[in-house]
């Protein structure tokens, strides 16, 4: 068993695992991210007691750490070197975490008094929005090869 696991993370890893493998990572990936932006916002608001929207703020941030950490390490393996340098990844990067957190602001701060719901509900239905445009914009124009 414990073989097995290890073979299977090895392949999982492997640059040679395709557009498969970087779908599976990305996935574990965006899993993890997704749990410490839920977790680390929802803390902030409900257990620190800050306003939703500031809450989402050090959420944001803590996660976008995490999320670019584990994007450049992890998910977007190749064989090559990166096309861009560190600098250029992390410049276009946070372009696309701007816009991200852009988006989950105006509509956590617009969209729950329109519909009557609560903030929690619209803040996670449009962060799993985000994500599948996130896939295309960091596999074709952050972390793609030389």
């Amino acid at each position: 068993m414990f073989r097995r696991a290890v073979l299977l993370t090895r392949r999982l890893r492997s640059p040679d695992s395709g557009l498969l493998g970087q779908g599976l990572r990305f996935a574990i990936a965006g899993g993890i991210v997704w749990c410490v932006y839920v977790v680390a916002t929802l803390g902030f608001s409900h257990v620190a007691g800050l306003p939703f929207q500031a809450a989402l703020a050090l959420g944001f941030a803590v996660a976008v750490s995490t999320h670019f950490a584990l994007q450049r390490m992890f998910v977007w393996i190749h064989h090559e070197e990166f096309a861009l340098p560190v600098e250029r990844q992390v410049g276009r990067y946070l372009i696309v975490a701007g816009v991200q957190y852009g988006l989950t602001a105006l509509v956590t701060s617009t969209v729950p008094d329109a519909l009557g719901v609560p903030t929690d509900v619209v803040y996670l239905a449009t962060a799993v929005c985000i994500t599948a445009g996130n896939f295309v914009i960091l596999r074709t124009r952050v972390f793609h090869a030389a």
